[in-house]
């Protein structure tokens, strides 16, 4: 081992050339002082409309002054992490310790079969020992459908896994790889193994969705295993025992591939569900897993994926293990992040659903405040941390002794022990849920949890590989996106709003720029009311001629003008740097208009009701898969409407109230011959034509498209009769 033996598994770097941001954030905070001063200076002294238009506008503006600073502590300093695994090999490949995989699923209707078996056949080909690997899907849904699947994926992994380390492939996934690559033609033997695979696959695949689309598996492949007999006593979903089955024991020598080398554990759980007991899914199925892997593998380390999110490169486990097995840092690591990274994203991303700026910008700078949030998926955890202890000093892993921790018992009384441990009654009255596990009653369980893990002394830590980790399906839908980002932002308010916020529960815990860096998405739902007021009240007072902004001619326009423009224009450079498009970024200042008019409007009220009791956490599954035709116009990157909804009604509505709005501040223009208007209303009639601009694809939909995307005749008529209603208000 020599000098290698002392070098760190592991290093980070500072973000270098910070100097241009540093400026940018110098110069944006005087011209946002400037705008205060002119907003406290020149409130005007008659006309309550006037003086309360004026108030809004300054209190909107200390808001988005707010929220700014907030964004800018957290991107001030990012740290980028780097890997060693080579250093890793020589020094622990023989003492490597086991690493359980944990896969949720909840309904094979819209998480298909054929997708959860290919995240977890690509889980189970890591570039890692076999024998320490073990896989467990937890599938919500109970389906015989989905444990049909598992069954084919577990024959076919004896030829999958050989074949992915015999040719090297990336990435694992059956699905993903046979969609590129091509038959090696230059080897006939690796050719002929190539097709031989590829064909196993297709059947598989076929038998799959045939058995999928029948509903129910036939009687002659339930004689197969025993495992179907657990669903002739299932009565409906909710409503179940615990369904347990080792679908491969690693630990039986006889579980071998088609080459004689090793086959990772796979597991399949439905854990039990009873009326009268809440599910808690993914946190609940979680802590299941938690409980039952902890009897059959009981490795030290774990990763959570979601169904969807397959590994698209062999070697993050050796990268995740490079944090944990550090021997001056790895000690004091619960978790290590990875981003999240979506394979169906169009070129030009159209609801802003690849997270670029989250995952590229946002996260190194969590990093060097702290620690990353956890976000659900492609995270890998160390055990005893989600089990709910503190960090010490005094920590020190054995490796060795690590990987002596199984329980060794005979295979029918551990699917007899683990049914047990994941039935409805083993955590009441537990930690479970509290202490211990994923934590229970809030939409975002993950983000809860990481801080609880924070706040216990251990600490998070973000790596982007060169090759992405894992690649996941986005909605394909804007209102998919729109009640996925209300769930994720009525979740974070709620964590704020409650004893978890990090204020509370990470006070001298956490650093305090943690703490604030956290209010980046924890403040999310209360962003409403100032985008909906800048949204509504310059347009209607527009109609009155009644001036928000400061005249053409005033040098006040100097300092709104660079604040925008400069912040607008760092925000594309910083898109088209980490990897997006022009049209993409102004898709993505669309949707952040979008998202804070209903998503978050809708996301703080439920946080609200929650806490007065009027209701309850529900977990809304998004869905994998899409019609046909709303496939082909999400490829075409036309926005999907096609059912009526409440978001859908305020995004009309407000599209057209600045569409009625610029049309009348330009026939203001016209009709003024000494040019008054243009300069006291400038600013106004510029923000409603940008309004209009953004909200081109709203007007499709209400009046040219003809598809099945447009928007519902019910949504267009009550837009109408609402902003006319307005506009007719504010001018009367």
């Amino acid at each position: 081992m020599g000098k290698n033996e002392y070098l760190p598994l592991f290093e980070t770097r500072v973000s270098r050339g910070r100097l241009l941001f540093k400026l940018y954030v110098l110069t944006i905070c005087v011209a946002i002082c400037m705008i205060l001063v002119y907003r406290v200076s020149y409130l005007p002294v008659e006309g309550a409309v006037e003086i309360w238009s004026w108030i809004g506008m300054f209190f909107a503006e200390l808001w988005f002054s707010f929220y700014w600073f907030i964004t800018q502590l957290v991107r001030w300093n990012p740290i980028y992490r780097y890997t060693f695994e080579d250093r890793l090999s020589q020094r622990y490949e023989k003492d490597l310790p086991g690493v359980d995989i944990f896969v949720c699923t909840a309904d094979p209707e819209i998480e298909p079969p054929t997708m959860v078996i290919n995240t977890v056949l690509s889980m189970m080909a890591y570039d890692y020992p076999p024998e320490k690997l073990s896989v467990y899907l937890s599938d919500d849904g109970g389906s015989d459908l989905t444990f049909y699947a598992m069954l084919e994926a577990s024959r076919f992994s004896k030829h999958w896994l050989p074949f992915c380390k015999k040719l090297k492939i990336q990435p694992r996934s059956p699905e993903a790889y046979f969609r590129t690559a091509l038959e090696p033609l230059d080897d006939p033997n690796k050719a002929k193994e190539w097709l031989f695979v590829k064909k196993l696959y297709i059947d598989m695949k076929y038998q799959i969705e045939a058995t999928t689309k029948l509903g129910k598996v036939p009687e002659e492949i339930r004689k197969e295993h025993k495992g179907f007999r657990e669903w002739n006593f299932i009565s409906s979903r909710r409503d179940h025992q615990t369904i347990l089955e080792i679908l491969i024991d690693g630990r039986d020598p006889q579980a071998m591939d088609n080459e004689g080398q090793p086959l990772p554990t796979l597991v399949y759980l439905a854990r039990e569900k009873r009326p009268q007991y809440p599910h808690n899914f993914k946190a609940g199925a979680m802590n299941a897993l938690i409980r039952v892997s902890s009897r059959i593998s009981n490795s030290p380390i774990i990763l959570n994926v979601d169904c969807d999110m397959y590994s698209n490169n062999s070697y993050s486990v050796r990268d995740a293990l490079c944090f944990f097995m550090d021997e001056v840092k790895g000690r004091e690591i619960g978790y290590i992040q990875y981003p999240q990274a979506f394979e169906n994203i169009t070129k030009n991303d159209i609801y802003c659903n690849s997270l670029i700026i989250e995952m590229e910008v946002d996260f190194p700078g969590l990093d060097a405040n702290g620690g990353p949030l956890y976000i659900g998926t492609g995270c890998f955890h160390r055990r005893e941390a989600l089990f709910g202890r503190r960090y010490s000093n005094e920590n020190k892993v054995d490796w060795k002794e690590v990987n002596d921790r199984k329980v060794k018992e005979s295979p029918g009384v551990l699917e007899e022990v683990c049914r047990i441990l994941a039935s409805c009654t083993y955590e009441a009255n537990t930690e479970w849920g509290k202490e211990m596990g994923l934590k229970y009653g809030c939409p975002v369980e993950d983000v809860i949890t990481g801080l609880s893990v924070q706040c216990k002394g251990w600490r998070s830590m973000y790596f982007i590989p060169e090759r992405k980790g894992f690649l996941g399906l986005a909605p394909t839908t804007l209102l998919q996106t729109l009640v996925q980002h209300k769930r994720w932002s009525e979740g974070d308010f709620q964590i704020l709003i409650t004893r978890h916020s990090p204020f509370l529960l990470g006070h001298k815990r956490i650093p305090l720029k943690l703490q604030l860096s956290y209010c980046i998405y924890l403040l999310w739902a209360t962003s409403w009311f100032a985008v909906l007021y800048y949204l509504v009240v310059p347009p209607l007072c527009l109609l009155r001629s009644i001036s928000l902004f400061p005249k053409l001619s005033s040098p006040w326009i100097q300092s709104f003008t660079y604040a925008i423009f400069a912040n607008r224009t760092y925000g594309l450079v910083e898109f088209v740097w980490s990897g997006g498009t022009i049209q993409g970024w102004w898709n993505g200042q669309r949707m952040w208009v979008f998202k804070r008019t209903t998503s978050h409007l809708f996301g703080f009220f439920d946080a609200i009701r929650k806490l007065l009791g009027f209701s309850t956490s529900t977990f809304v599954i998004t869905a994998k898969v899409a019609e046909e035709d709303v496939s082909e116009r999400y490829e075409k990157e036309k926005m999907e409407f096609g059912v009526s909804s409440p978001m859908f009604n305020i995004l009309a509505t407000l599209a057209l109230l600045n569409m009625f709005s610029f049309v009348g501040g330009i026939k203001m223009l016209i009709m003024d011959v000494e040019s008054k208007v243009l300069d006291l209303l400038a600013l106004q009639i510029i923000l409603c034509g940008l309004l209009v601009l953004i909200n081109l694809p709203i007007y499709q939909g209400l009046f040219f498209r003809k598809d099945s995307g447009r928007m519902p005749y019910s949504v267009t008529y009550k837009s109408i009769i609402v902003s006319l209603l307005a506009c007719s208000i504010a001018l009367y």
